[in-house]
């Protein structure tokens, strides 16, 4: 009996110094409620982490990335002088060929169905060259601005949420600074969203061209197809001018219009009347 009682003396002692562990590993956090202070303290680092990287965007990375885009819009790589070079020969997107038949023959006129050593044939379209190649000036146009405007958008994103950390608790009264981070978050936020529906809009230029590409080969001969293939490279060289265009003018904008208010962002309500609470 005294060793039974024992055992769950130590069991019971074991079990609470298990729980005494787990509630010292708890701390309160800014509204009162306990969670894992390991946890809390990575967190803490990220957004510490956040802060600074986000602020060094807006007062470095943006100019930069602004005086870039300037740049490349005025390079002769980027410049309108450039579209007849970019554009392709009419005739040399999908040839037009010859008849041939399965045997190889050629012939005059196009048939549905010649004798060839006595066995039925269609005439088959073939592409001298095998397959027909994509638009490569373009393509690395496209390409290089993808990736600006991918990693545009990452950087904006930043921004978002290093605003989204500033914000103060909700309380009555002085909300004034906290007005002005909701108006440069909403500004950030349409930026964000306009840079993304860049990124999509120059991702269809390859399917819009393919499709295209698909038809003026069924209908090798009929012309329109081929211009039409003509218009979307010439459509895309412009996307691409107008998407540097807008994404230089809306950097420039978010560099302002945070910097001009960079101290109600970074601390909204003033320290007297933060004591005051």
């Amino acid at each position: 009996m005294y060793i039974y009682s024992l055992f769950l003396f130590l069991n019971v002692f074991l079990y609470q110094k298990l729980v005494d562990n787990i509630v010292n590993s708890l701390i309160l956090d800014e509204a009162g409620q306990k969670v894992n202070g390991a946890n809390l303290t990575q967190l803490n680092e990220y957004k510490a982490e956040l802060l600074n990287e986000a602020e060094d965007l807006v007062l470095n990375a943006f100019p930069a990335k602004v005086l870039k885009f300037n740049e490349m819009l005025n390079s002769p790589d980027f410049s309108h002088a450039r579209l007849t070079d970019l554009l392709p020969d009419l005739n040399s997107i999908v040839p037009i060929p010859k008849p041939a038949s399965a045997e190889g023959m050629e012939v005059d006129v196009p048939a549905k169905k010649v004798k060839a050593n006595g066995v039925a044939t269609t005439p088959v379209y073939v592409f001298s060259g095998g397959v027909v190649s994509s638009n490569g000036k373009l393509t690395e146009m496209t390409t290089s601005t993808r990736e600006l405007i991918r990693a545009t958008v990452e950087e904006i994103n930043k921004v978002k949420m290093w605003i989204i950390f500033l914000i103060p608790r909700i309380e009555d009264g002085n909300n004034f600074g906290v007005s002005i981070q909701e108006e440069a978050l909403n500004e950030v936020r349409t930026v964000e969203s306009e840079a993304a529906t860049f990124y999509d809009q120059m991702s269809r230029y390859f399917l819009s061209r393919a499709e295209l590409v698909v038809k003026a080969a069924k209908y090798p001969h009929v012309e329109d197809y081929r211009r039409a293939i003509l218009d979307v490279d010439e459509k895309q060289f412009i996307n691409i001018r107008l998407v540097l265009l807008e994404t230089r003018n809306h950097l420039a904008t978010l560099h302002d219009m945070i910097t001009k208010n960079l101290e109600k962002i970074k601390k909204p309500r003033s320290s007297h009347n933060e004591h005051m609470y």
